[in-house]
């Protein structure tokens, strides 16, 4: 009877570890699949930006880090502030509109700016002279972080919710992603005065490779420690069986 539980339990036990261990085989040949893509977006010539017409099919597997980029004026009066944290310190994205040649609106993310750059966010400009911006697309986050929930009623963001944004602002309808602007050549400004782009970080955690040795090693430690129980038992049972 105890060899025969000690065999179930062993079994199950395998069978957990080995499914485990599969299932990272998968998740890990998916994340080096995402990264090449990702690398591969990034690094392209700018494309223009999805058009109205094309808002509907963009989507986080196809369109994620794209390179685009999109001509026309800022509106710089109904920009949005999203709380942020970068290496500079706590602070906030610069989300502002931009009125595209077509008269389409689509969001782009500034820059980081720290918290004394408010005192003169208001010296900006009602409009714009006309711009191209260039940048990686990325796609709408309308949910708050954990234990954070953006609260439009008294203008507080955490994620970049781009539709209750939009609501808030009075914009109508906006492309259902931002473009996180890059930086220009030159030297990096000053967080405290100015919008600083270009702060993506394209990088993704890849760990499945340790997780399923881990994940195999105990399905072997199953079988190891299983066969040196059952080996004890049966001697046991060869013991009193004399």
């Amino acid at each position: 009877m105890r060899l025969a539980v000690i065999v179930l339990i062993s079994l199950l036990l395998f069978v957990t570890f080995c499914s485990l261990g599969v299932w990272q085989v998968h998740r890990r040949a998916w994340k080096l699949d995402l990264i090449s893509k990702v690398d591969s977006r990034v690094h392209k010539p700018a494309i223009e930006a999805p058009l109205r017409p094309q808002w509907p099919a963009v989507n986080t597997a196809d369109d994620e880090y794209l390179h685009v980029q999109a001509s026309g004026t800022f509106l710089y009066d109904k920009q949005t502030l999203v709380q942020a944290v970068t290496d500079f310190g706590s602070g906030f994205w610069v989300l502002t509109p931009l009125r595209r040649d077509d008269g389409e609106l689509v969001m782009v993310n500034r820059g980081f700016v720290l918290p004394e750059w408010r005192r003169q966010a208001g010296a900006e400009p009602a409009s714009s002279t006309p711009v191209t911006v260039a940048g990686l697309l990325r796609m709408d986050e309308p949910n708050g972080v954990f234990l954070r929930h953006n609260d439009p009623a008294i203008d507080l963001w955490y994620t970049r919710d781009l539709q209750g944004i939009a609501a808030k602002r009075g914009l109508g309808t906006v492309a259902p992603y931002f473009i996180d602007m890059q930086a220009g050549p030159g030297a990096q400004p000053d967080p405290r005065t100015a919008p600083v782009p270009g702060l993506t970080q394209v990088h993704f955690r890849n760990s499945h490779l340790s997780y399923l040795i881990t994940w195999f090693a105990l399905a072997g430690m199953t079988l190891v420690g299983a066969g040196l129980l059952w080996r004890d038992e049966w001697r046991r049972g060869s013991r009193l069986k004399k």
